[in-house]
């Protein structure tokens, strides 16, 4: 990034927001903004994912102008105590700038009524510590309740400089000594997707209409969870999923398959970031970024690690960051499965890909902690035709969480066609690109023109049966 010829920046993670301060060199008129992008960098070896390969910008750029005095960082406890009945709140709010003048601090019910009244003195950090609240509402997919937190900064003289906004809900994630997930005491069944952004004429750049209208695919086919896979999403899709309900399993922008996978069999000498030391801050860079992005959203019930990259100190540096963090939520990783000996130090949750309904069963005889199936029902064509053979197991192994279907929505492009005269759906290997994986990416329960495939009759009929 340069503005008005002086280097401002540069950033790698395609997917998580990089912020970037132009206040030195701004001016009051005829800036000139310059961004130059890398469609290759040494991110492309943490960012294997099975996908189109596209460049260039595709999610919203912003120029934000912030007052002198302003909220830098919130980071916001809910937790549920007491049998479940009463919420203790804790905030912490970290400012920049001039540090006089006043912090008022509300938190409202749906209905309006107060909870929290504060006026504190502005400093660089103002603590909210331990405000019990009574008969709190509980945040669960059924009932997503949410309430409303209202900050107010006003400088020395009175005057109101910035007001934000922020909803929240109360929610206890929780693991038995039997390996039973729980939450709000009671157990948590997970039916699930794994969503790719994806529009068929826009590619990986989609709009809030996009999001929204799945949002209301999920909830008319009983989804009621998601896997970020395998990045952070545009930011409005976690207000979204806080608003209605969709527990998330919110992915770091981690994968790398292709060093340690060689022709389907697991050859990890290469493994990258595995072990290495010079890519221990990279990936652990990652996850703080996911962290602190997405921390206060209350639909995040898990933070996944990333996606197929084996195991390694690298990876237990990243879950032990979360860990550090974090009491309110639980770790995921699917792939220490490949390397069991990373297993005591990553992930609180047992997890897989793709194991066949008879192997599930034979772990579940002795579980050493809950199983989910972070990926299952590989929906390629006229797919999950053997879904009810997962879906009894919930009933018989309460250890047994369910999991997350590959995937929601093909990955494919809408092109005219000039023989017939149509728009049609492309995929990959349909563009003379070799060498070409070809329809490997169309693995929806939606075409990519979100147009359901009969498989999401089977979805809504066995998620119907655990709501």
């Amino acid at each position: 990034v340069y503005l008005n010829g002086h280097f401002i920046g540069y950033a790698e993670d395609s997917f998580t927001p990089s912020e970037f301060d132009l206040t030195p060199y701004i001016q009051a008129k005829d800036n000139i903004l310059a961004v130059e992008v890398f469609k290759h960098s040494t991110a492309s070896w943490l960012e294997d994912q099975d996908m189109f390969r596209f460049s260039g910008i595709f999610r919203s750029v912003e120029l934000l102008a912030l007052p002198r005095t302003h909220l830098m960082d919130l980071d916001i406890k809910p937790t549920v105590v007491n049998d479940y009945h009463d919420g203790v709140f804790n905030a912490k709010l970290h400012f920049m700038g001039k540090t006089s003048g006043n912090v008022h601090v509300l938190v409202e019910d749906i209905d309006g009524k107060t909870l929290l009244n504060k006026k504190l003195p502005l400093k660089s950090t103002v603590e909210i510590e331990n405000e019990t609240f009574a008969n709190v509402h509980l945040w669960d997919n059924h009932d997503p309740y949410l309430y409303q937190l209202i900050i107010e900064v006003h400088d020395q003289d009175g005057k109101l400089v910035e007001l934000i906004p922020y909803q929240f809900g109360f929610r206890k994630i929780e693991i038995t000594k039997d390996h039973v997930v729980l939450l709000n005491g009671k157990r948590l069944i997970i039916n699930g997707v794994n969503r790719h952004e994806w529009d068929a004429k826009r590619g990986r750049s989609i709009t809030l209409a996009d999001m929204k209208q799945d949002i209301a695919t999920f909830k008319h086919n009983n989804i009621n969870a998601v896997r970020t896979c395998h990045y952070p999403n545009q930011i409005p899709w976690y207000y979204l999923c806080d608003q209605n309900g969709i527990y998330m399993m919110a992915e770091n922008n981690l994968e790398s398959h292709g060093t340690w996978q060689k022709l389907g069999q697991v050859e990890a000498t290469s493994n990258v970031p595995g072990s290495i030391p010079e890519w221990r801050e990279v990936v652990v860079d990652r996850a703080r970024s996911n962290y602190e992005t997405f921390k206060n959203h209350t639909a995040i019930l898990f933070w996944s690690l990333g996606n197929e990259s084996y195991a390694g100190s690298n990876i237990a540096a990243m879950n032990k960051l979360y860990k550090d963090h974090d009491s309110s939520r639980l770790t995921h990783y699917e792939g220490v499965f490949h390397a069991p000996e990373f297993k005591k130090e990553i992930s609180d949750l047992e997890s897989c890909m793709y194991l066949p309904p008879k192997e599930a069963e034979e772990y579940l005889q002795n579980p050493k902690k809950p199983l989910v199936e972070c990926e299952y029902m590989h929906d390629m064509g006229n797919s999950d035709g053997g879904m009810g053979s997962y879906i009894k197991l919930i009933d018989k192994y309460p250890q047994y969480m369910g999991g997350f279907i590959w995937d929601f929505i093909d990955q494919a492009l809408l092109v005219h066609d000039p023989v017939s005269g149509q728009d049609v759906l492309r995929y990959g290997g349909d563009f003379d690109d070799r060498h070409s994986d070809y329809e490997f990416s169309g693995d929806g329960l939606m075409f990519a023109d979100r147009t359901p495939k009969p498989a999401m009759q089977e979805v809504r009929y066995y998620y119907g049966l655990h709501k």
